[in-house]
């Protein structure tokens, strides 16, 4: 998939502008604060109906409109057109189209056009909660598994009505709550096995991408923590009713489940530099895009690199601009505020590129 145009109204500082984008390699360089990133995370919007940064749709609007607009258009990898609307008015609900066409639900948008965005706040994967981690795989999945978020929504929901019962200061209805706990193991069971799958089969994937980036440095790791390798988890979720009756929360299920990320057998947060962390989090990104690629219908995903390059020493640089030139990654969105690392980049990549300044939620073609 390649998106060919874009066209952005009023979202964050962005006041208008419309791009013709390069199949392959699109450069953004200007100051912080300028808007770049704003263009990648309208790019987002075009994929996964929301921002990056925001479930809030209306935090996205600029402050001093009262709407926002973003249109693309696409070229799927076997030709097909798509175009895809987005659009808010402040106190309405967002309209987000298909060809012209309203959709139902917007969830069936999801995997269309399969995406990957790294970010400097990725690194918060490995500094962060489990919560965060947890997200990396469902926004992954989701994009080639419809299933899996009927599935999580399903326990979610069992998981919200459960714990509603655990706080009521009188006894709970004993056949209400097995009927929660119930509806908990049975979405919770499909949810854990599907993450399961996923990062047994991505974790190869990530250690060769991380090995090539660090010249085979240290040795990186990924595991899977769930409760649901405890048993079958209807028991594990009863065994402990009476704990959960104190504390007034579930506290077993697929909603605790984490990553563990290794460097040399210990926890990356512990041991790993500036440098290291932002290589293993850029490895688990890319990945994750080889396995949408041979998922997501053979589409090939969007890849956006937002600011990437910053706390990397130069090999590593070096090692992810050899990486992402190579021609089974599709169209590269990324954005700099150093030159060099761009010119550098479009070196490799030969004439197949644009590159845009950006100043002011300004966006021009240099």
């Amino acid at each position: 998939m390649r998106l060919k145009k874009i066209s952005i109204i009023n979202y964050k500082n962005i006041k208008s502008t419309a791009l013709e984008l390069s199949p392959k390699v699109n450069c953004f360089i200007g100051n912080n604060g300028e808007g770049k990133t704003n263009i990648l995370d309208a790019v987002y919007f075009l994929s996964f109906c929301h921002s990056n940064f925001t479930n809030i749709d209306s935090q996205v609007i600029n402050h001093d409109q009262e709407f926002f607009v973003i249109e693309g258009d696409y070229e799927g990898d076997q030709g097909q057109q798509e175009n895809i609307y987005a659009a808010m008015k402040r106190g309405r609900h967002k309209q987000f189209k298909r060809n012209h066409k309203d959709y139902k639900k917007l969830s069936t948008h999801i995997g269309l056009i399969p995406l990957i965005f790294v970010t400097p706040s990725d690194n918060s994967l490995v500094t962060g909660t489990s919560e965060e981690r947890r997200r990396l795989m469902d926004v992954v999945i989701a994009q080639y598994d419809h299933t899996y978020m009927d599935a999580l929504t399903r326990y979610n929901k069992a998981l919200q009505q459960r714990n509603a019962l655990l706080k009521m200061e009188t006894e709970p209805d004993a056949t209400l709550m097995d009927l929660w706990e119930e509806e908990m193991a049975s979405a919770g069971e499909e949810v854990f096995h599907k993450r399961s799958q996923f990062v047994e089969e991505m974790t190869p994937v990530f250690q060769d991408i991380y090995d090539m980036l660090s010249d085979h440095h240290e040795a990186v790791s990924i595991n899977y923590v769930s409760h649901g390798q405890r048993g079958p988890l209807l028991d594990v979720i009863r065994r402990d009713r009476q704990r959960d009756r104190a504390v007034g929360y579930s506290l077993h299920g697929i909603h605790r489940d984490d990553l563990e990320m290794m460097l040399e057998g210990y926890p990356m947060r512990r041991e790993a530099s500036q440098g290291q962390t932002k290589t293993y989090v850029l490895a688990l990104k890319l990945a994750q895009f080889s396995f949408l690629k041979k998922t997501a219908s053979g589409t090939t995903p969007l890849l956006l690199l937002d600011d990437i390059f910053d706390k990397l020493d130069a090999k590593r640089v070096e090692q992810i601009i050899k990486l992402v030139a190579r021609p089974d990654y599709g169209q590269i969105f990324i954005t700099d505020t150093n030159r060099d690392h761009l010119d550098h980049i479009l070196q490799h990549v030969g004439e197949d590129y644009k590159l845009f300044h950006v100043e002011d939620g300004n966006a021009t073609q240099c």
